[in-house]
């Protein structure tokens, strides 16, 4: 990529950066389109149902769909219409300039995808290549002519439709077709997606449709509370929220890949397209503080809906209606994002022993009321049975927040999250007045934070660790003082935060811990991961480290791909994103710190508020 953000190459080309991508999506599933006008990604009809272009983790024969002009385009440059999810890709040739508009209308009981090729100036031509292949690359589908209409594409249960002017013609099982357009002129296609049992789907108009999606766009990110100088990102990084929505139960999927792998070549490669629980306090906050009250209620009772049942079947994760069953495997055909394999589909740590998430659902529970949401009665009943539960369960060894797949450990941020279940639940009782044997919460509550003390804290090292008994630093340990577990302030924390910062901090970016020391069960290898980057942003503002903080928040946000798009993790030595693409968890986090940041006073003004309270 330019300096200028655009990008220099020769077509055909196949982008295999993940920052390359651009995301778009309809609330209920989403594509990701390479800066080469090719859509690699698609699952249809949900975010996790199988890929029928899955070029992204394979080659073109495993689906993809190419639209681009014939001759090189020495300039390409890309742009997300104003507060959307509606991507324009611009090229720019010697005969002329073209622009390609990629989008999918949110959901009126159909399913579509739509792209138009504008005309700018001067006449370009172009070819396209549509390769469609159901069940994540493995089956051809047998395509036909339907009268008038375009092509339909069955294979099983599967139909998809292809509508446009464009003549098209098959070639070795790819549909191609080559076009030309002027200053001015339109070309659309409209792919549609539907049951074969069915008559084919209508379509949409497509200017019609594109007007609709934009104004949908518009009068949902408009309503985005100021974050002062960062409102550019924090609105693009909510969008990007509601993009990973799954608008019909109100799940939001940590992200709409599987598979991207951690490491260039790895094998830390994961199915993302399901809904953590871990996520569910910052995704509160972050919706509640920009003022997305609507969506912050649907993701609650999202969450009260998995989580029924009996507490020590809780699961760290659900499908996007509250599914259970999440069984992981891999895909042999598929070669991998740059050969990083296995392919994963489904994900194994849905069956972990995570004690932490206790704690995240009672804070999200807790911050969801102190936004003003209203109470759900049977929350009252759900949280007893988990106290009840953890009262015990907090003893145990377990995987944790990393998710690691070596031996379960006494790990300290989980202790702590425990903590905050019963915490929250004192806080919560004293604010509504209600019945509830609060005395034994806080006898157990103290007795969590003592034991955390006693044996999470390393007097040697001045510092948290990651587990009773150990020497290794987690960045995790950053949570303690932003749930309230010790104050800022206190020697402990700023302990932990100078030796995070002395060996967990590279190059202005946060690693969650140190592979190799960490025992994971897989190979080392490690990127900064961004969530606790900014997390340590968030320690740098409670500590009124207020310049470092901001500019470390700068160092961040100039990490974003071109579109302004986050992955989970990047690697300082190539300065690339990896992992799963675009990660909410990143932006949820973007969002929270720019909110930090911009709700920070100074010491006079700390001050002059404390006077007023005291007066």
């Amino acid at each position: 990529m330019q300096p200028d953000g655009s990008i220099i190459a020769d077509l055909p080309i196949t982008p295999r950066r993940i920052a390359d991508y651009a995301l778009i999506g309809d609330c209920e599933t989403a594509a990701l389109v390479g800066c080469d006008g090719s859509i690699d990604w698609l699952c249809w009809p949900r975010f996790d149902s199988g890929a029928c272009f899955a070029a992204l983790l394979g080659g073109p024969e495993h689906g993809r769909w190419f639209i681009a002009p014939k001759d090189r385009a020495p300039r390409i440059t890309r742009r997300y219409i104003d507060g959307s999810l509606i991507l324009v890709t611009t090229f720019e040739t010697k005969s002329g300039i073209v622009e390609l508009v990629d989008f999918m209308p949110p959901h009126d009981g159909s399913a579509d995808l739509v792209r138009l090729v504008r005309g700018v100036r001067g006449h370009v031509d172009l070819r396209t290549e549509f390769i469609l292949r159901f069940d994540y690359g493995s089956i051809v589908p047998w395509v036909e002519r339907l009268d008038g209409e375009g092509l339909r594409a069955i294979a099983g249960p599967e139909m998809a439709v292809l509508r446009t002017s464009v003549s098209l013609h098959g070639q070795d099982f790819t549909t191609v077709g080559e076009f030309a357009v002027g200053a001015g002129d339109v070309v659309p296609f409209v792919l549609s997606y539907g049951p074969s049992q069915l008559q084919p789907p209508k379509g949409v108009d497509p200017e019609r449709a594109l007007q609709e999606t934009e104004a949908f766009w518009r009068a949902w990110s408009d309503r985005c509370a100021t974050a002062g100088n960062w409102s550019e990102p924090v609105k693009r990084s909510l969008t990007v929220l509601k993009g990973l929505t799954y608008a019909p139960t109100g799940g939001i999927v940590a992200a709409p890949t599987t598979s991207l792998p951690e490491q260039a070549g790895g094998v830390r490669n994961w199915d993302y397209r399901y809904c953590w629980l871990r996520d569910a306090t910052f995704t509160l906050l972050a919706l509640g503080t920009a003022g997305y009250y609507e969506e912050a209620r649907d993701w609650r009772d999202w969450l009260l809906r998995a989580v029924a049942g009996r507490p020590d079947k809780l699961q760290i994760m659900y499908g996007l209606g509250g599914e259970r069953r999440l069984p992981e495997w891999e895909v042999p055909w598929l070669s991998g994002f740059d050969g990083a394999r296995p392919v994963r589909i489904g994900n194994a740590a849905a069956t972990q022993l995570q004690l932490d998430v206790y704690g995240e659902i009672a804070d999200a529970m807790f911050q969801a009321h102190q936004h003003g949401l209203p109470p759900v009665d049977r929350w009252s009943a759900i949280r007893r049975g988990f106290l009840d539960h953890l009262e015990t369960a907090w003893r145990k060894p377990d995987e944790g927040i990393w998710e690691v797949r070596g031996p379960p450990q006494h790990l300290t941020h989980s202790k702590v999250m425990a903590w905050v279940a019963f915490d929250r639940a004192v806080r919560w009782v004293d604010q509504l007045g209600v019945v509830a044997p609060i005395d034994h919460w806080c006898e157990v509550r103290d007795a969590i934070h003592a034991d955390v003390c006693r044996n999470g804290f390393n007097s040697k090292l001045d510092t948290f660790v990651q587990a009773y008994g150990s020497e290794i630093l987690d960045a995790s340990l950053l949570l303690l003082p932003i749930v309230g577990f010790l104050p800022p302030s206190d020697p402990r924390i700023l302990g932990t935060l100078r030796a995070i910062e002395r060996r967990l901090l590279v190059d202005g970016l946060v690693f969650r811990y140190k592979t190799g020391e960490t025992e994971d069960g897989l190979p080392p290898g490690e990127n900064a991961f961004l969530a606790c980057s900014f997390w340590f942003v968030d320690n740098l503002i409670l500590q009124g480290r207020i310049a470092e903080a901001q500019s470390m928040f700068e160092r961040l946000l100039a990490l974003r791909n071109d579109v302004g798009l986050l992955a989970e993790e990047y690697d300082p030595r190539t300065g690339r994103l990896m992992g799963n693409f675009p990660q909410a968890f990143s932006h949820v986090s973007l969002v929270n710190t720019a909110y930090n940041l911009t709700r920070y006073k100074g010491p006079s003004e700390e001050r002059a508020d404390q006077k007023a309270a005291e007066d």
